[in-house]
């Protein structure tokens, strides 16, 4: 291991959280990286989690060799972060299995095939991670491939990110922005204009059986298929509640397709107080709003949230496979 490598994994204080970005252009470089780490981690003995791409999951394996792998969770980020917004309860969940321990996870969120929206949602996430481990003992590394995003997400990644790791280096990032403004800069990014024929409807208190069965109605013509069909429309459900629950007891349901996804969007005028609201696993006695949130974003493929002084907009993207 390199020296930045053992920086890494080095036992720290009970309340150290580290979250770097590592930046790699080849395989090469990305098993000297990432799997240089969860040997180090392995060797101290920490629980390991990995989650990246499925390529990246075979090359690695192939790397650490079964007896290693077995040591270690591993899981295809392109299924388990499919959605970006239910990647952080996911990693929080592998955290909280393994109390008084470090957790040495390895994210990978964004790959060259993820869509604009899925960026933008992705981009979200990471700057969240920060604020969801604070004062956890814990690491989260996330791999960036430098040859192969845009450039505009590695920027951004300097700047979701405190520490950086790159050409076998580990330092401080000069662009790391606060988790809040970063997504609040996030809730300022314009929503991909809905085409002209939508489905509307304008609902209020004791509408919620009327929305259930126009999304249902609406998502069987459109060619969704069970049991993503019931999925799409208990979120639908979902965030309708939530609009007459804290929203000011009404809201807007727009249903469109897009390609080779279903869309639920639902407007209404309430606002989102807390940072990670949905992005954290409810509690059983939770009674403020989140738990709709978080079912929504482990039942959708995506889910696209611009929160304004002027009220809060929720898009649910359902695909057909």
């Amino acid at each position: 291991m390199t020296r930045s490598e053992h920086a890494l994994v080095e036992q720290r204080s009970p309340e150290s959280f580290v979250h770097p970005a590592l930046f790699y252009r080849n395989p090469r470089e990305y098993l000297a990286g990432v799997g240089g780490f969860v040997d180090g981690a392995l060797d101290a003995g920490d629980p390991v989690l990995v989650a990246v791409p499925g390529p990246r999951l075979e090359m690695l394996r192939e790397h650490l060799g079964d007896t290693a792998a077995e040591r270690l969770t591993l899981v295809d980020m392109t299924e388990f972060g499919r959605n970006p917004g239910r990647i952080l309860s996911g990693l929080r969940d592998f955290a909280d299995r393994h109390p008084g321990r470090t957790a040495r996870i390895v994210g990978e969120p964004i790959w060259a095939r993820r869509s604009p929206s899925e960026l933008a949602e992705a981009t979200r996430h990471e700057a969240l991670i920060n604020a969801a481990f604070t004062g956890r003992a814990a690491t989260v590394l996330c791999p960036y491939d430098a040859s192969g995003l845009p450039a505009r997400v590695c920027a951004d990644a300097r700047r979701t990110h405190p520490v950086l790791w790159e050409d076998g280096r580990e330092r401080p990032s000069p662009h790391y922005t606060d988790p809040r403004a970063l997504s609040a800069e996030c809730d300022a990014l314009p929503l991909t204009p809905p085409p002209p024929r939508t489905r509307t409807l304008a609902f209020t208190t004791g509408d919620l059986g009327e929305v259930r069965h126009r999304a249902d109605t609406w998502a069987g013509a459109a060619g969704l298929g069970m049991p993503r069909r019931g999925d799409f429309v208990l979120a639908v459900a979902e965030a309708a509640a939530n609009s007459i629950a804290h929203g000011g007891g009404h809201g807007t349901l727009r249903l469109w397709s897009d390609g080779p996804s279903c869309v639920a969007e639902i407007r209404d005028g309430g606002h989102l107080t807390d940072l990670l609201a949905g992005r954290r696993r409810p509690t059983l006695d939770s009674a403020d709003g989140g738990r709709g949130l978080w079912m929504m974003h482990q039942l959708c493929d995506l889910v696209e949230t611009r929160a304004a002084s002027a009220g809060l907009t929720v898009r649910l993207h359902m695909n057909h496979s």
